[in-house]
């Protein structure tokens, strides 16, 4: 099997699995404590690790969290998750995130994600959009170890701080990649 088609059957192949995921049914009912309640215990495991989350998450407007994202890829790769839109504790909406790209890449990985939204106006970009791309609208500030030991509630200006954390597998590669963040039902 060539390069192009294996690419191509792993693609869809993530692609099947998550369609899967977001077929209606009564067993999507109980999805949505499901959803909130990994999203809860990942955003405890960031507040953990990172004690800059903790901080911003005391003003953040909303905390947008996706635990257990998956990624799969080789050449052409794909990423899926669904997340909680959390505001004082409680959930609010529910969200999936859609990620495709293409480079020079291999190897399967799952993460957590959280997005802290800081304003009001970045807050609600995201229930105004069609779907959130990141990239595009309010700007999002990737945190590293580096970033988060320097941020405090004083130099937080940004409209929206994501934190990539729990990481699980394997996944290299340069390449380009989209995503959109889109509300959802479940």
């Amino acid at each position: 099997m060539n390069i192009k088609r294996l690419s191509i059957f792993l693609l869809v192949a993530l692609l099947a699995l998550t369609a899967c995921q977001t077929t209606g049914g009564k067993a999507d009912a109980t999805s949505s404590a499901q959803i909130h309640s990994d999203a809860d215990a990942a955003l405890q495991r960031l507040y953990a690790s990172t004690p800059a989350a903790r901080s911003l998450a005391s003003r953040a407007k909303g905390i947008l969290v996706f635990p257990g994202v998956a990624k799969a890829g080789f050449i052409v790769g794909a990423q899926y998750g669904k997340g909680a839109l959390i505001k004082n504790g409680r959930p609010v909406g529910y969200y999936n995130i859609v990620a495709g790209s293409y480079g020079l890449q291999a190897g399967v990985q799952s993460f957590d994600y959280a997005m802290f939204f800081m304003t009001n106006s970045a807050l609600d970009y995201l229930d105004s959009s069609a779907g959130f791309e990141v990239g595009v609208g309010p700007s999002v500030v990737v945190v590293d170890a580096g970033v988060a030991k320097s941020l405090t509630t004083t130099t937080a200006k940004e409209d929206v701080y994501a934190f990539i954390f729990g990481q699980k597998g394997l996944m290299a590669g340069l390449g380009l990649q989209g995503s959109k963040i889109t509300r959802i039902n479940p």
